[in-house]
This record gives C-alpha cells, structure tokens and sequence, in this order.
C-alpha cells in the first residue's frame, strides 16, 4: 500500500468520480490513477469503487470508510510536513481560509492587508461559500481554517473560537417613513417587505427566533448571500433591508439610511475554526490573533487541547468579546 494510492483515492472521490479532472488536478495520467486504484483494490481484497464498464459509478460501503481512513492519513502526512516546515522555513508556506462573502468583503480585508505586510512569502487562499460548505471543507481538511456566524456547530470535529459579536441594522432609502420614529420595533419593522439574508447565513435564525418571540410574521420578500445585492434592491424600492451594522458604510451607501436594530435582535457570534488535531504553524496563529487580538497563541493552545465542546466553552465561559 502506498500513499499515493490512498490519495488518488481520496481525490477521486472528491471529483466526483471523475478520474479525468482527478489526473489534470494532480498533473499525472488518467490510466496511471486507474492502475494505481486497482492494485490498492487488489491488495485490499475488496472493492472502493463500483463500476459500470470503465466508469466508476459510485463509492462502496467499505470504499467509505477506506477513504476515510485515506483522509485521516493524508492530513497525518501534511501535518508531519508542516512540522519540518515549520523548523525549516517558518515564514513560508500556505494558508486557506473558506468564509462567508459578508466575512470576506467586510471583516478580514485590513487582516488580510496586515498579514501579507508581515509573511509576503505565505501564499494565501480564500475560498467563498455557505456556512454549511464552509464547515465541511475545514472538517474535510480542504482549508485550514473557516470563519462563519452559522454552521460550524454542525460538525463536531472542528474546534470553535470566538472571534467577535455583531448585530444588525435597517437599511432604508432617505426618507422613509421608518426614518421618523423615536424608537424602532419588530411590529414596525414587519409592516414593510423585507429583503434580507438567505436562512442560515449571517445570523439569518436570530432575526427569524426575534420576530418568532413577538408573534409577528415578517414578509420576507428577497433572500440573497451577501449584504451589496441586499443594499441594491433596497435602492430600488423592493423592500426594507436587515443586514450586518458592519455592512453599512454612511459615506459608500449615501442612498441609503441605517437604523440602528441592535434592541431588537440578539447579537450573533462570529467564529473561526479548525480541524481537531491540525498543526498549527507560527503564521496561522498570528493570522488568528490579527482577526481575533484576544485569541493569542497561549489561548488557542489550550483550545486545541481540550477534549470536548463542554471544555472549550468553560474555557471562553469569562470572555468578553467585541462588538461590531
């Protein structure tokens, strides 16, 4: 058994079966990765794929868990690199990082500026996607770290850190009759359409549970991801806008008025979160720290070495976060 059989086994199955795209991504041949597949089958006594002719159809039960296994070998493998890496050249390397649009567009770029200014030889990867994907590529080991408000609870090998709390905002056009009360309130917020994030991005379930409690029904009449498209169809009348405060920016939205929500729904936690078990080199502790300025090295430490949820929350149980 070679590793190289166990990751063309692992990256079969991550493209979709597909031993084409898998030979392009890995600059090799199509019959090498077929060949190379075979004798891991032959040697094993069973199956990882099923076929139909040359295709391969789908993943047996037993290839599951051997690609499992593959996965955690693999990641094993990487971190042993990233050991001798780290003594060999500490300030080069790779970092990938999967967030949401709103994290990437309005929380990391003076964190991204900053890093790049101190490791220029680290080459660093962001990937976009839903909290859900988000989640499983660090779970999967595909990034080294995800920064999300929802979904990284879902997966239990991730380890979570608290990074920030933040809370919401109104965004109307100039003038809107919104703009003339003393005091907002959730009944006054629902007597207009409402254009807002697509449930279970960007702390979608605190307003939905906000306006639950009261009894009212809001008229959700446009989700989308990210907070620019939000803003767009609020300018053109289509609704009222519940977004990040950290989305509103008064000079770049000069069409648009804020008001302030922050009584009316509860604050939502932004965390960042990494696979149980990975190696952790100087950059990316530093990266965290930059992002999070009381998740110094010392503390993240500690919650990398805690066994279960129940210990990482008594260790974070005192910590005052931020607001944004």
């Amino acid at each position: 058994m070679k590793l190289q059989q166990l990751k063309y086994i692992w990256e079969v199955a991550h493209h979709d079966l597909n031993v084409s795209v898998t030979a392009e991504s890995l600059f090799t041949s199509q019959p090498g990765i077929s060949k190379q597949i075979r004798l891991l089958e032959d040697e094993l006594g069973v199956e990882v794929f099923a076929r139909s002719g040359k295709h391969l159809t789908h993943v047996t039960p037993v290839g599951q868990i051997i690609i499992e296994r593959a996965g955690d070998i693999l990641r094993k493998v990487d971190s042993i690199k990233q050991v001798a890496k780290e003594f060999s050249s500490e300030k080069t390397g790779s970092l990938s990082v999967a967030t949401t649009h709103t994290q990437a567009r309005y929380a990391l770029p003076d964190v991204i500026s900053e890093f790049i200014r101190r490791y220029p030889d680290v080459a660093l990867h962001m990937h976009q996607g839903s909290p859900l994907q988000i989640a499983e590529m660090a779970a999967n080991g595909q990034v080294d770290f995800a920064i999300a408000t929802e979904g990284l609870d879902l997966f239990s090998d991730l380890i979570m850190l608290p990074c920030y709390d933040w809370n919401r905002c109104i965004v109307v056009p100039k003038y809107h009759p919104l703009t003339e009360l003393e005091s907002l309130t959730l009944e006054s917020v629902a007597k207009y359409p409402i254009v807002t994030y697509v449930f279970g991005f960007t702390g979608r379930s605190k307003l939905d549970d906000a306006f639950s409690r009261v009894g009212v029904e809001p008229k959700v009449v446009f989700t989308a991801t990210d907070a620019d498209v939000i803003k767009t169809y609020v300018r053109l009348g289509l609704g009222i806008g519940i977004i990040a405060k950290m989305a509103y920016a008064e000079m770049r939205d000069d069409a648009l008025v804020a008001l302030d929500a922050s009584h009316l729904f509860e604050p939502s936690t932004t965390m960042i979160g990494c696979r149980r078990g990975t190696f952790l080199r100087r950059y990316m502790y530093e990266f965290i720290e930059l992002f999070a300025p009381h998740l110094n090295q010392q503390i993240v430490e500690g919650a990398l070495n805690t066994s279960n949820r129940a210990g990482l929350e008594k260790l974070f149980a005192d910590l005052k976060l931020p607001l944004r």
